[in-house]
């Protein structure tokens, strides 16, 4: 009983700390905060987790393997991906944030799960690259693809502030995500 009772309060922080974390970033997040929300003392979040910044670290690779899971990439549907990325995307605002705040606070470190699955997706497309004489390198293209489909999230500083209008229609800007991939995912080298 007690391993269950320690399992549950493992995963109450870990949901308090994905939204503050989602909220503060690492240097303005809380451990007190973290603790209230989770209903525990604060001792117990350093005794599983040691410290703020792996906690942050738990969390972020826990909200990514959910991303990895729940988004399969498939190289030879490139504008499927990009809608499903935005699809996920705008139902995960707090995921995006969280995501955008490992970006801005560098001390977080290599997420050796998102470098994993980031060379997964650029093997892949290689591949298909070599065999078709696509003019953008893999590297490129998918930061692009994600680019674009995060476009219009919570966490960025351009679809959302500059052309919100954009957004109350997701269906046609799915599709018109779909079709800027689409376009350049077929673009090829040569004359």
């Amino acid at each position: 009983m007690a391993t269950g009772n320690a399992e549950a309060t493992k995963a109450r922080i870990l949901e308090a700390a994905r939204d503050e974390f989602a909220a503060h970033g690492i240097a303005g997040a809380r451990v007190d905060r973290i603790a209230k929300a989770a209903g525990c003392n604060k001792n117990l979040l350093y005794i599983y987790f040691q410290s703020k910044e792996t906690l942050f670290a738990t969390v972020l690779e826990q909200n990514l393997r959910r991303v990895y899971d729940e988004l399969p990439f498939t190289p030879d549907d490139l504008p499927g991906y990009a809608a499903r990325v935005f699809d996920f995307a705008m139902a995960h605002p707090g995921l995006m944030r969280l995501m955008a705040w490992a970006g801005l606070e560098q001390e977080t470190g290599e997420v050796a799960l998102r470098n994993a699955a980031q060379s997964a997706k650029v093997s892949a497309m290689e591949a298909a690259r070599e065999a078709d004489g696509a003019r953008f390198a893999p590297e490129f293209l998918l930061t692009a693809i994600l680019a674009l489909a995060t476009a219009w999230s919570a966490a960025s500083p351009f679809g959302p502030r500059l052309s919100p209008g954009l957004a109350a229609d997701p269906a046609t800007l799915r599709t018109q995500i779909a079709d800027a991939v689409a376009a350049i995912a077929a673009a090829r080298t040569g004359p």
